[in-house]
């Protein structure tokens, strides 16, 4: 269902089920103008519903080891904070490690994903709820971090996979 409301995302399907996740594997394009640039990997995904947290570890792609955190967090009434955060040290490759992920696979890839699936985010629940806002987070050294706020209550309109896992 993720290609259906984030058109960047080629696929997303489950390898392997448990009661609290799984390993999903996931596969998207990052836009580069007229081209549309391929990128997959597979995560081991575990659902925290007490911290209404949704978690993966890549255990396979280029982003191998990266961490993410999906959070969901009620800010109020009729307004809810979904953040993405990855936190990675970059590829095993010798001497360019560093700069592989911090000029190019963070910015450029992982962060243009981030944040055309939080903006997809938007636009499914706004399409249910109504208008909201959204805005990009600051990053910290290794960490780079997408906010968006939806002036919605996410337990009434995320069926897109972050409160319930991937549906």
């Amino acid at each position: 269902r993720w290609p259906e409301r984030l058109a960047h995302y080629r696929w997303v399907r489950f390898n392997q089920r448990r009661p609290s996740g799984g390993v999903v594997e996931m596969a998207a394009v990052r836009p580069f103008g007229p081209l549309a640039w391929p990128v997959w990997w597979e995560s081991e995904m575990w659902i925290d519903p007490p911290r209404r947290e949704v978690r993966y570890r890549h255990v396979r792609g280029i982003t191998t080891g990266m961490d993410v955190v999906w959070s969901v967090v009620p800010r109020g009434p009729q307004e809810t904070e979904v953040t993405i955060v990855h936190t990675w040290t970059g590829p095993d490759w010798p001497l360019i490690r560093v700069p592989a992920a911090e000029w190019v696979i963070g910015p450029v890839f992982v962060h243009g994903i981030a944040s055309r699936t939080l903006a997809g985010l938007a636009r499914a629940v706004e399409a249910v709820c109504g208008p909201g806002g959204h805005r990009r987070g600051p990053a910290g050294a290794g960490r780079e971090e997408d906010v968006v706020r939806l002036d919605v209550a996410v337990d009434h309109a995320l069926g897109v996979g972050v409160r319930q896992g991937i549906q």
